[in-house]
């Protein structure tokens, strides 16, 4: 395989990964909030708590159904584009996913069709349970799926083997280190897209003057799990920043357009990157500021890209090892100025909630249905940052990402996949689109 069959499958790969990571980030958080409005509906017997979950739910089960097809697409992939991957890692790549099919997907599966066609045929409670357990199976599904990535980033619990990678250590794959930080980091990054969702869309309805009952409490719902999420989504962003510090400095010091290694090392804001002469022509810099985020010390040393290359092409042989560092520092940048955004609108919502005078400020309401697609938006730029930045490496210090792709697969096939996906999930995506809109355009009319 040449290396725009190389390309060509990485591309798509991210195409495909990134699509469905959009639509499970929602269904995540979602999921818990619609079970929490179930739960209030069963404890008081207020009605407008069910008409409020069935609203909702129709719009989880749309990015569910999605999400389920595109995941499955994913998993084809490693079988397809990356046969060499799974040959050499796919007994320990396996296993996690294997967990994730056979107890989550399983019970997911089973739970949701109770809830979608037990209304008013089962008990409340039995409704409630079923619920509650869509809302916990997908994301305990999102720990194994988590747990197989975070092991590409950080591999722990294996052996090697017969020219291949096995897993000796179940435990060890699970209490890897940076299994924590990322699935805390992504949880709570699925309930701030949920709850900025809810305050959307209520927003619109508020804006209308419709459901004023139904739309109140739901923003009300949405705008606490926001802001509580948001800050925590910054507050283990920030931890998790210094973890990857330790275990991939490379990551770290691309994603801080830091060529060469400084102490103390400066946090740059600002900068124009030149990737061909390894070094910024301009930059606008916060002095010791990265050293002190990245281990609480200001003259801390932090090594600087140049030096890691150096250092890698001692330990793994001659290569380029740097990853696409305007993309990572962009990325980044990108992630962090959405967060302050959707924090401050979250804050001036929560102030205005509190004096009872948010529907008295339409423009306010107008950002928050217009920063939609911001948290989306982040989720994307986090993904970008953590799958992008662990290149060249496919399994960090282990497989490089030339290694791992189908050998018999040419160009021309991966083109063609690559198209047919693309159209497909552009199609999709239209359809999903078209339905939502019709779902909130009608709104919960016919359920109260």
């Amino acid at each position: 395989m040449d290396n725009t069959a190389l390309l060509l499958a990485r591309i798509q790969f991210g195409v495909t990964l990134t699509y469905h990571f959009l639509f499970v980030a929602l269904t995540l958080g979602l999921s818990v909030m619609i079970a929490m409005m179930e739960t209030v509906y069963v404890r008081t017997g207020e009605r407008l708590y069910k008409a409020m979950a069935r609203f909702w739910g129709k719009l989880f089960l749309i990015n569910y159904a999605v999400a389920i097809v595109t995941g499955l697409v994913n998993e084809f992939q490693f079988g397809m584009n990356w046969a060499e991957y799974s040959r050499f890692v796919g007994s320990v790549f396996g296993p996690p996913l294997a967990f994730e099919a056979l107890t989550a997907f399983f019970v997911e599966s089973v739970a949701i069709g109770i809830w979608v066609y037990g209304w008013d045929r089962v008990s409340r409670r039995a409704h409630l349970a079923a619920i509650w357990l869509v809302a916990l199976a997908a994301n305990y599904s999102a720990f194994w799926i988590l747990a197989a990535n975070s092991f590409m980033q950080h591999p722990t619990g294996f052996a090697f083997r017969n020219g291949r990678l096995e897993l000796a250590d179940l435990g060890a794959l699970i209490n890897n280190p940076y299994l924590a930080y990322q699935y805390s980091h992504t949880v709570l990054s699925g309930l701030a897209t949920a709850g900025f969702f809810i305050m959307a869309v209520s927003a619109y309805y508020l804006l209308r003057r419709e459901y004023p009952d139904i739309f109140r409490r739901s923003f009300d719902v949405g705008l606490r799990w926001a802001l509580v999420a948001t800050v925590l989504v910054v507050g283990t962003g920030h931890f998790y920043n210094q973890y990857i510090a330790r275990v991939q400095p490379m990551k770290m010091a691309a994603s801080e357009a830091l060529w060469e290694t400084a102490a103390p090392a400066p946090f740059v804001v600002f900068a124009l990157i030149d990737e061909d002469t390894r070094k910024n022509s301009y930059q606008l810099a916060l002095p010791a500021g990265l050293s002190m985020l990245a281990f609480n010390a200001v003259n801390t040393q932090v090594r600087g890209m140049n030096d890691l290359e150096r250092e890698f092409a001692v330990r793994f042989g001659p290569g380029d090892y740097v990853p696409p560092v305007t993309l990572l520092f962009w990325s980044f940048r990108g992630m962090v100025a959405i967060g302050l955004w959707l924090f401050v609108l979250a804050a001036l919502c929560a102030w205005y909630w509190h004096k009872n005078e948010l529907e008295a400020h339409p423009p306010l309401l107008k950002a928050i249905l217009w920063s939609l697609p911001l948290p989306y938006a982040a989720v994307t730029a986090g993904w970008m940052m953590t799958e992008a930045g662990r290149q060249p490496w496919l399994v960090y210090g282990l497989l490089l990402t030339e290694r791992g792709v189908s050998k018999v697969v040419p160009a021309a096939s991966v083109w063609t996949s690559l198209l047919i996906y693309t159209g497909i999930y552009a199609g999709v995506a239209l359809a999903a689109l078209y339905i939502a809109r019709r779902i909130i355009r009608a709104g919960p009319g016919g359920e109260l």
